[in-house]
């Protein structure tokens, strides 16, 4: 590691304001020690989402050294359950270590989750490593249409909030079993009577559009808890609307040629347009969901994350921003 600080790269007028350090592509590689984590190519391609071209490179240069940096933290969170036990004397178990990864959709986050859990495991210690996505936490479809909400999923509003945030207290509080329901995006629902189960990780991912959303205004004035209060890190995926906007349209039309076209998907209709058809689709689903749920509320919560990775058109991180401690 570099024994230089680093000079902060220039910082863009439309960029969140926040107490961030920001480093170049450049900078933030040189800031990284020499690990022994790697991941083989069969690996990489197992945890890539669809379209995305992420490389054994990208991992070494961006994604090895943001494990490096969780493992600080998570190594003086360590330090600090200590002395506060200590203080205390208390004898509890420590609780698991929450990371919070959001983002658009198409913008990258699955694979960073994905990409994260694998590096993670294989850090000091060996740390057993959980992912859990937001989707397990929406309204089964009867329940949208219920609400007339079923051209909203994804919104805040569309998910079971409650339920959501009594998982991550569950979690965070110890107890030694909890369950999360589980998403099928093959049939766009919840499935029936089927649970994820998680014995005591060391650490939890929380992956979803909006895990980083501010907590609500009661009608009384007074604000609960959000999500966020119980990670101990979080991460923003991030990239300029016009670039995600075309991941989202190749990847719809990489979906109709494979889900889409399996008879069991929800989607399998789409599978039967043409070309220009399946282009209209996508640019009103963005046009109607995606784009103004990322403007209304996923990108407004940019500024809460302790890490912000700003992508380019071909999916490499081109800067990393750092909120300062």
């Amino acid at each position: 590691m570099t024994d230089a600080a680093p000079t902060l790269a220039p910082r863009d007028d439309d960029d969140p304001p926040g107490p961030y350090i920001e480093l170049s592509r450049a900078q933030w590689i040189d800031l990284a020690d020499h690990t022994d984590i790697d991941l083989d190519e069969d690996t990489l391609s197992r945890l890539r989402g669809l379209g995305d071209p992420t490389s054994r490179e990208e991992v070494a240069d961006i994604y090895t050294p943001l494990t490096q940096l969780i493992h600080l933290h998570m190594r003086h969170t360590g330090h600090l359950y200590r002395a506060n036990n200590a203080f205390l004397g208390l004898s509890v178990r420590r609780t698991p270590f929450v990371i919070g990864v959001a983002g658009s959709v198409a913008v990258g986050k699955s694979t960073t989750a994905r990409l994260l859990r694998e590096l993670l495991s294989r850090s000091p210690g060996r740390p057993s490593v959980e992912l859990i996505t937001t989707d397990g936490f929406l309204y089964p479809n009867a329940e949208l249409e219920r609400r007339g909400l079923l051209g909203r999923k994804g919104f805040p509003e569309s998910y079971d909030r409650r339920a959501l945030l009594s998982f991550v207290i569950d979690v965070k509080s110890g107890l030694p079993e909890v369950n999360a329901p589980v998403y099928s995006h093959m049939i766009y629902d919840i499935v029936p009577d089927e649970r994820a189960t998680l014995t005591h990780p060391d650490i939890l991912i929380v992956e979803g559009l909006n895990v980083l959303q501010p907590a609500r205004v009661r009608g009384d004035g007074t604000t609960g808890l959000a999500l966020s209060d119980f990670f101990d890190f979080s991460i923003y995926v991030d990239a300029d609307e016009t670039i995600i906007r075309q991941w989202f349209l190749d990847r719809f039309l990489q979906l109709r040629e494979t889900a889409f076209s399996d008879p069991r998907s929800y989607f399998t209709r789409y599978a039967r347009l043409s070309d220009a058809e399946a282009i209209a689709t996508a640019n009103s689903v963005w046009d109607e969901i995606n784009g103004p749920n990322l403007r209304m509320n996923i990108a407004p919560t940019r500024a809460r994350a302790a890490a912000i990775l700003h992508k380019g058109p071909n999916h490499a991180v081109q800067r990393v921003r750092i909120r300062k401690i």
